[in-house]
């Protein structure tokens, strides 16, 4: 069992961390595989496991369970949670199971709102700062945000997606960790424009390897990330080839990471899709940059 460890002296270090996303299954029957990608993905020792949180709190149960099973194997779990369709008790409720579970670290999120549905007009909390203040006042957690290096995809403009981002800092925001981006020079823009509105925090890169074509719609779709013409010739190219898209994804992606450490971007986040040996194949890639 790890000794319990907050994200936020993690990369305080001044090493590169490296740490890996996971999700819970939708149906408890799918638990015991969702275990076995928690004990491999903990076998590459990342600096910290985070398991995401179903649209509408359809898998809380699930995340807490996870980030427990991350922390017999020995490292630092960050769960998620979030707000939409959630009420006070009900969060509460996740808060209070969470702290008797020794996971003190929370990612607070908004989350997005079901397809079909609209923002509750009678909701509780309404943004990421409404719970991360919940959280401050519920216990000694750690609490981390998302972050847009392109702009949230609802924000009017990027000048108001860091004005939201500040608001998450003064609320007790101790990390960011960014959406997926593929075109480095997106990330080192917003960090510039982070410093220029005095947000400090520790900001975690994320990195999505693509080997799936299949992949592409969906992550547009929920980002509006703008993939570059590197990276669409590469797909363009080797997707008809399931064995060739995967070495060409994880390739792409280690190019990135080196080229984000080598700007001393420290803290790299794996978006990993569940598939433990491609963060691996990545992790092994880098092994010498990682020491």
């Amino acid at each position: 069992m790890v000794k319990p460890m907050k994200i936020s002296d993690i990369l305080n270090t001044g090493r590169v961390t490296v740490s890996c996303e996971l999700f819970p299954p939708k149906h408890g029957s799918g638990m015991a595989d969702a275990q076995n990608v928690v004990r491999e993905t903990a076998s590459l020792r990342p600096s910290f496991i985070s398991i995401t949180y179903g649209a509408g709190g359809g898998t809380s149960n699930h995340t807490a369970s996870l980030a427990v099973e991350a922390q017999k194997h020995g490292i630092p779990a960050l769960a998620h949670l979030t707000c939409v369709s959630s009420d006070r008790q009900t969060i509460r409720g996740v808060l209070s199971k969470l702290a008797a579970d020794k996971i003190e670290n929370i990612l607070a999120l908004r989350g997005d709102i079901p397809n079909g549905q609209s923002f509750p007009t009678d909701a509780q909390y309404h943004h990421a700062c409404d719970l991360m203040k919940e959280i401050q006042s519920s216990g000694d957690f750690c609490v981390g945000g998302a972050c847009y290096p392109e702009g949230h995809p609802e924000s009017e403009s990027l000048e108001k997606d860091i004005e939201s981002l500040k608001i998450k800092a003064d609320c007790g925001c101790r990390f960011l960790t960014t959406q997926m981006f593929f075109d480095n020079n997106i990330l080192y823009n917003f960090l510039y424009r982070l410093l220029h509105h005095k947000i400090d925090v520790p900001v975690i890169a994320g990195i999505m390897p693509v080997t799936d074509r299949r992949q592409i719609a969906r992550i547009c779709k929920i980002s509006g990330t703008v993939l570059p013409q590197r990276f669409r010739a590469i797909v363009d190219k080797f997707s008809g080839n399931s064995a060739a898209m995967n070495q060409a994804g994880i390739a792409y992606a280690t190019e990135q990471i080196i080229d984000l450490i080598a700007n001393d971007v420290r803290n790299i986040h794996i978006y990993t899709m569940n598939k433990p040996d491609i963060a691996g194949r990545i992790m092994n890639n880098l092994s010498e940059i990682f020491k």
